[in-house]
């Protein structure tokens, strides 16, 4: 020994089997590096930083908070909220990308998100005492969401207004029948209630409201409504500020059906009445009209009430003393004044040679109406409420449009202004 350390070769020339001193080395050499690499994640993709892109960025992306900021007005847990106005949901330092609005049978309420997503409002009133949730999602830049949640409930108002309307849901109707709403009480903001009000028609029309004063408010297309149509009203009232402090208390959904087409066309020069049903002649009356002085309206009038025998007393329409017949046959009224279609056994010989009533329309019948084939039976029985009765050559105006449901007297672009 000159003491030199001890050579591979010495250590290699004390093993057995032939085995290379070079060959273990590197074996022991490529476990040790294995082992190195398995514990060290990666190698040379750890800058030694802590940093490493296997894994660092992520973990600090998926904890750091949204920057978004969502406010919903009014607070969590407030009473005795508006029913219009006091909603509203924005967001800052991000977008609102969801906006739900529940009540506690879970009816949703409709909104929109506006301003690039910055703020949500609802696109109707809400019901009074009503409780609503509501839940609201952002986005800041970097796609992470922030959430918030708000309940609340609506004022209970102490005074409240229905609209009292005709047709009837379910009903049957002909083809002037417009949807008439009179209201409880006068309606000093009529744009809101209007909005209230959704009418949906099969097939599809153009449906449009008139007011007449501050407390009746018809619908009607332009046109009489076609043969077979299903209309549908939505009375969205519950809410609704119809006046300072007076609310909407009714929500109610109201169907009916347009009938076959019934028109017919009063002369009074001619004395006579033509009934056409979907466009043609069925039949031609004789008829008797209002004398002198007491003419009947011109214009087209809808049939309201339907009376198989009614009272009819001058005194209920100014013309006190004049008459009072007890039993009137088959009885139709056409405008709120007091114009009637109807059975009268009264007039002898009127019937197609003169005219003799108030400004009725007469037509021939016998005493308690129980005759069927005489003309006044017929018509009746041959009528329907919505049915139109249009009355010409008479020395008197025009009927009032808001005189009975007579809308149809007034143009398109009047009803729509």
């Amino acid at each position: 020994m000159n003491g030199r350390p001890i050579s591979g070769a010495s250590v290699g020339a004390r093993t057995h089997g032939g085995g290379s001193s070079k060959g273990i080395l590197a074996v022991l050499l490529g476990v040790l590096l294995l082992a190195v690499t398995a514990c060290g994640g990666g190698g040379d993709s750890d800058s030694g930083d802590g940093k490493g892109k296997s894994g660092g960025d992520s973990t600090k992306a998926d904890t750091k908070v949204s920057q978004a900021v969502v406010t919903i007005a009014p607070k969590d847990g407030t009473d005795g909220v508006a029913t219009s106005g006091a909603l509203k949901v924005t967001a800052a330092k991000g977008k609102l990308t969801e906006v739900k609005v529940e009540d506690a049978k879970g009816n949703a309420v409709d909104g929109e998100i506006t301003g690039g997503g910055a703020t949500w409002t609802p696109s109707t009133h809400l019901a009074s005492a009503t409780k609503y949730k509501v839940h609201a999602v952002a986005k800041d830049s970097d796609g992470r969401t922030a959430a918030e949640e708000s309940a609340f409930t609506t004022l209970t108002p102490k005074n409240t207004f229905v609209g009292m309307f005709t047709p009837e849901d379910g009903s049957k109707v002909g083809v002037g029948m417009p949807f008439s709403i009179n209201f409880t009480r006068g309606i000093t903001h009529p744009e809101d209630v209007e909005k209230a009000i959704k009418i949906k028609t099969e097939p599809v029309v153009d449906v449009e409201g008139h007011w007449f004063g501050n407390d009746r408010l018809d619908f009607r297309p332009e046109e009489y409504w076609k043969a077979g149509t299903k209309v549908t009203v939505e009375l969205n009232l519950d809410g609704v500020e119809g006046r300072p402090g007076v609310y909407g208390n009714q929500a109610k959904t109201v169907s009916f059906t347009i009938g076959r087409s019934q028109v017919s066309t009063v002369d009074v020069k001619t004395k006579t009445m033509t009934v056409k049903r979907d466009g043609k002649t069925i039949k031609t009356i004789p008829v008797t009209t209002g004398k002198p002085g007491y003419d009947t309206w011109n214009g087209r009038m809808v049939i309201t009430d339907r009376l198989e025998v009614t009272r009819m007393n001058g005194e209920t329409v100014g013309y006190a003393g004049e008459y009072d017949i007890k039993d009137v046959p088959h009885a139709q009224r056409l405008t709120t004044s007091g114009t009637f279609i109807h059975g009268n056994y009264w007039g002898g010989d009127a019937f197609g040679n003169y005219n003799a009533s108030h400004g009725c329309i007469g037509l021939k019948d016998v005493r308690g109406g129980y005759d069927g084939k005489v003309a006044a039976a017929w018509f009746f029985n041959q009528s329907m409420a919505g049915d139109v009765v249009v009355v010409k050559n008479s020395n008197d105006r025009v009927v009032d449009p808001d005189n009975g449901l007579n809308g149809w007297n007034m143009s398109w672009e009047k009803w729509k202004a």
